[in-house]
């Protein structure tokens, strides 16, 4: 089978050396066909944000608290939109060390309307990139809705980006360190879902439990809205993913395949442990099996065939259903929206099985090859190792803001305006006037 289990980081690498080809003076061409799916692909992204996860976690969340989710999102798309452009490009992308990139690219300083990476427009690359930029610390928003002030949301989005996404990016997808090692993450099991996931169990443990939790029921308060926003989320993970191959291509193809049967495997998995365990299936559970699925084969998703990719979405709808159960109910811990257990953990076992599944020794379980040279055990190593080193890396740093943040302008709404809801109290306004 076609050897191309380090794809993802060698296209990259070749994407950023053909940046500067002009200025080497080779000539480059525009692959209109790659360039319209790539346009594609970054709105699916873009779709996810918004308005995808904003209804999913809008409607996850107390009616007294819906709007505030909805403009943490909002507000992050457009923060990070910003900063994108004025260093956290360059620092993910640009050449610099194999920790970080340097300031070449700040303010998107030598891009024009003839500038190409690959055979797209480097302006569609850095929009693509963008949008993954923008969804990632919007996930953060799970682990602490419901008590965080608007100010501490903005001040640690912007600093988290910077400090945390975009050296991680670099790690990975930038010429990196773990990208001189071999990882394999092909849309973001490490640079997305670890460091969201990780970050949220921090936000969790530091800024403490609402007031009620485990104490009380704290159900959502629009399942509706959150059915939709699954939704959306599943359509734009098409992007996520398949727009990963940064081309129209079998690639791509395959990534959107192998997508789509994660996210059914692992919305049945949770579906079915619910029925058995409670009697009854539940419309949140199948929502969450869902995502988990999505979450976890997105590591793997340009690397693994579908009966590899059917095996991981069984696997996330198990371990993520456990794990999500643990930490309520046994460490007590209240990430509000399950950020962690899905996403975290998702992104932690796809990145792990990809190490596995990538092989093209397994028969019909096979995937894409792994790189040459490579056997299970020891892409398995490198895999743990980006693993290990991203959830580090992102807990210290993690924690670290929010500790400095609490001090400077602090984290948490006082216990009355947490009671009254921070629509009122953060933004003047209702959600529903009925």
């Amino acid at each position: 089978m076609k050897n191309k289990g380090n794809w993802r980081p060698l296209r990259i690498a070749v994407l950023l050396a053909t940046i500067f080809a002009p200025q080497w003076g080779f000539a480059q061409s525009l692959d209109t066909g790659n360039t319209a799916w790539m346009l594609t692909a970054t709105a699916l992204v873009l779709f996810m944000t918004l308005p995808g996860l904003a209804l999913f976690y809008g409607g996850l969340v107390r009616s007294k608290n819906v709007l505030s989710v909805l403009m943490q999102c909002f507000s992050i798309t457009c923060l990070a939109s910003l900063l994108w452009v004025v260093a956290g490009y360059s620092l993910a992308f640009s050449e610099g060390t194999a920790f970080v990139g340097g300031l070449s690219k700040a303010f998107l300083a030598g891009v024009g309307e003839d500038s190409v990476s690959g055979d797209i427009p480097e302006t569609v690359f850095i929009m693509f990139q963008m949008t993954f930029a923008i969804i990632t610390p919007a996930l953060i928003i799970g682990g602490f809705a419901e008590r965080i002030k608007f100010s501490a949301v903005m001040v640690f989005s912007a600093l988290w980006l910077l400090l945390v996404y975009a050296p991680v990016t670099h790690w990975v997808w930038g010429g990196g360190w773990l990208a001189e090692m071999g990882l394999l993450d092909f849309a973001g099991g490490t640079v997305v879902h670890i460091t969201a996931g990780v970050a949220a169990l921090v936000a969790a443990l530091v800024l403490g439990k609402r007031q009620g939790f485990g104490q009380m029921a704290l159900p959502p308060h629009n399942l509706t809205m959150t059915f939709i926003g699954a939704g959306m989320l599943w359509v734009g993970w098409f992007g996520f993913n398949a727009g990963s191959a940064l081309g129209a291509n079998g690639d791509a193809g395959m990534a959107m395949l192998v997508t789509h049967l994660s996210a059914a495997t692992g919305c049945l998995t949770w579906s079915a442990i619910e029925w058995k365990r409670y009697g009854k299936p539940s419309a949140l559970g199948a929502v969450t099996g869902m995502v988990a699925g999505l979450g976890t084969i997105t590591p793997a998703s340009g690397y693994v065939g579908p009966a590899g990719a059917m095996v991981i979405g069984l696997s996330a709808g198990i371990v993520c259903f456990y794990i999500t159960l643990a930490m309520k109910q046994v460490w007590k811990i209240d990430d509000s929206l399950d950020v962690f257990p899905v996403h975290g953990v998702g992104g932690i076992l796809g990145t792990f099985l990809a190490g596995i599944f990538a092989s093209s020794e397994l028969g019909v379980f096979s995937g894409q090859g792994l790189a040459e040279g490579m056997t299970i055990a020891s892409q398995l190593k490198v895999q743990l190792i980006g693993i290990g080193a991203t959830f580090a890396y992102t807990a210290i740093i993690s924690y670290g803001l929010f500790v400095l943040i609490d001090k400077l302008i602090g984290l948490r709404v006082s216990a009355d305006e947490e009671a009254q809801g921070l629509d009122i109290t953060c933004h003047n306004e209702v959600g529903y006037d009925l």
